[in-house]
């Protein structure tokens, strides 16, 4: 196995994604890599055919192919990847989700598994280490019988929004409280309830910044609820990170959420999150002063707490101080990227 990069002593790392166009784990997979590269490490990217994240990668001088990453009658991907790793001779392959585990050859290389959510762990009987972003999913990992010396806690970190200038959406009105939600229109979302709380909240502006297979729903919703003219759904944006800094909560309402990188990046940003109780978003904020929970489901948990940070700028204040501490000292990119270092470090021997 390698032990140096021709760059240094840093070693090798091969990151194998087979998801998405977009996506948390997709979005963080493609920041890791480009950090990994500035940072000195030899990285290669074997990814999904996807033109955009292609460029995007070589652009930052990430080594990058391609595969198809289908089903059984995919009969290249494999052969294809064997001959790769072989050639680019990485310490250890990463594997992003399911379907990037079961494909992954064995070889002379460590294989870490990278989970985001609870995945049937069949998927990674074959990796020598499990990654969980949350120290819940670890937990869960040992829980299921894979061996404590084996499973590693590496959160995620995200873009530092705090040197971005604010600016608010053209569409608002001046001088209107804005609530900003973003990420994907899904059920799991729950941008249900956020949209049914705003009933509870008059005057304030509401703006879901996504796209997906809920918007017809949602938009129904918006009509049926009487909202129409408060609530605001302008799709997709490039960089979200002017609105962030402008709005005066983040909102954050999934059912599901086993991590929830839009609280991080609220925490980033230095604005309010209001999120839900529930899996990643409650593993960060409970019993923190680092921003407020609500119940999952309830409307009106959610508009009693959007309403605390919008009535009281007390609060509103030391949440945002508070909340961009706590990302300074846990999720900023320096501090994860030494975790991944002290990980890959550590399994190349």
């Amino acid at each position: 196995m390698n032990s140096a990069s021709p760059n240094g002593d840093r070693g090798r790392v091969a990151h194998v994604m087979a998801g998405a166009p977009m996506g948390g784990a997709e979005l963080f997979f493609e920041r890791l890599a480009i950090a990994q590269t500035q940072d000195g490490r030899s990285v290669q990217a074997l990814i999904r055919h996807d033109d955009a994240r292609r460029e995007r990668l070589e652009a930052s001088g990430v080594e990058t192919l391609t595969y198809r990453f289908g089903g059984l009658l995919d009969l290249g991907t494999r052969p294809g990847l064997r001959r790769s790793l072989a050639a680019f001779g990485p310490d250890t392959v990463v594997a992003w989700m399911s379907r990037a585990a079961r494909m992954v050859p064995s070889g002379p290389w460590r294989i870490a598994g990278r989970l985001g959510g609870y995945y049937d762990l069949s998927n990674y009987r074959r990796c020598d280490h499990l990654i969980g972003n949350t120290r819940g999913l670890a937990d869960w990992m040992r829980a299921e019988g894979w061996p404590a010396d084996k499973v590693h806690y590496l959160p995620n970190f995200v873009t530092d929004f705090s040197s971005v200038m604010p600016q608010r959406p053209e569409f608002l009105p001046p001088d209107v409280p804005f609530v900003l939600s973003l990420g994907r229109l899904h059920e799991n979302k729950a941008f249900d309830v956020l949209i049914r709380s705003m009933k509870h909240l008059p005057g304030v502006h509401l703006v879901i910044a996504g796209e997906g297979p809920e918007r017809e729903a949602l938009e129904t919703l918006v009509r049926a609820e009487g909202v129409s003219d408060r609530v605001h759904l302008p799709g997709w944006i490039a960089q979200s990170g002017p609105w962030l800094r402008a709005c005066d909560v983040l909102v954050c309402p999934s059912r599901v959420e086993p991590l929830g990188n839009v609280v991080i990046e609220a925490l980033s940003a230095g604005v309010p999150v209001v999120a839900s109780s529930i899996q990643g978003p409650r593993e960060i904020l409970e019993g923190t002063e680092d921003g407020l929970l609500a119940t999952v489901e309830d409307e009106r948990d959610f508009a009693a707490q959007i309403g605390t940070v919008l009535e009281d700028g007390a609060i509103a204040k030391r949440l945002a101080g508070n909340g961009r501490k706590r990302f300074e000292r846990e999720f900023a990119q320096e501090v994860v990227m030494r975790r991944w270092s002290t990980f890959l470090d550590g399994v190349r021997g």
